[in-house]
């Protein structure tokens, strides 16, 4: 015998949720201190914001900004395109090559930059003179070591060579993050190794690799301060120079911090502009492309 059914009109109203108190008294906390540390630093005379707002576009101060910026690029591009034969020779069947890159990488992960780039200034203590020549055979050239290891030279060698280390990691991780069967896919289509890495895997790793070179990038802006230290005229070599002969060490200090968090908050930008761009990409249509057909290359 069935139950008659119940004449009650059914709830449904959805559940009202509790006002967040926590949240608004957490929010209201942290906008109070904030304000309170914006103004104890507007009004804090021992910064000198005049002097730093003197100093922000002055002419040797733009200098060495434009230097730091020129050594970021070349380090990048080099140590990008280094790290690229590292990933792949790590990546190699032969024991050989995949050895020597991972000795490569161990070593340049394993030492602080800074004693890399002193040790690169100072290489004429070890070798007086650099030359080319036959293995245990006569030299074929040869310069003085400080004609050729100059501040800027070591400052680069440094970065980059450091820099392909980590950029090495980045670009085999995003080989790795691609199917194994499209390595298949592309002999079976009649590609050597070498064009399927160029035409099919490197593509398609770029979206793993694209967004942590721009993390790379970032540090990289930052690690430049370390040429400092070989006498390099980057920013904040210049703001030392301008400190030490006018002691306002404060403000010029804070000139170099300001051009850093300038210029890291632009690269920031862009980096989540690319990032958010190859998650598009992925949800619209996370499917790796199809390789074309091979053709005979002139």
């Amino acid at each position: 015998m069935t139950q008659p059914e119940s004449s009650a009109p059914i709830d449904v109203t959805a559940a009202r949720r509790p006002f967040p108190w926590g949240n608004l008294a957490a929010w209201v906390v942290v906008l109070v201190l904030a304000a309170q540390a914006a103004v104890t630093v507007a009004t804090n005379r021992n910064f000198e914001w005049p002097v730093v707002g003197e100093w922000f576009t002055e002419e040797s101060i733009l200098r060495g900004l434009g230097v730091t910026l020129g050594m970021t690029v070349v380090a990048m591009v080099l140590g990008t395109a280094i790290g690229i034969v590292l990933a792949v020779a790590r990546m190699a069947q032969s024991r050989l090559l995949s050895g020597l890159a991972g000795l490569y990488i161990w070593f340049f992960r394993g030492t602080p930059l800074l004693v890399q780039l002193i040790f690169w200034y100072n290489l004429s203590t070890l070798f007086p003179r650099l030359s080319i020549g036959i293995p245990f055979g006569p030299e074929l050239w040869s310069w003085k070591t400080n004609d050729v290891i100059t501040p800027l030279t070591a400052a680069i060698a440094g970065l980059a060579l450091n820099e392909a280390a980590y950029m090495a990691e980045v670009v085999r991780g995003g080989l790795l993050s691609v199917d194994s069967g499209q390595w298949l896919t592309a002999r079976a289509f009649g590609m050597s190794r070498a064009r399927a890495l160029r035409r099919i895997i490197l593509p398609q790793a770029m979206r793993a690799i694209i967004p942590p070179t721009g993390n790379q990038l970032i540090s990289m802006i930052k690690a430049t301060s370390l040429v400092s230290v070989i006498a390099m005229a980057d920013l904040l070599y210049s703001a030392q120079s301008v400190y030490n002969r006018t002691f306002q060490v404060i403000p010029l200090l804070l000139v170099a911090v300001l051009w850093y968090l300038l210029i890291t908050s632009i690269l920031n930008v862009v980096q989540g502009a690319i990032e958010r761009h190859y998650a598009r990409s992925d949800a619209e249509g996370g499917s790796a492309p199809r390789p074309a057909p091979a053709t005979t290359e002139g």
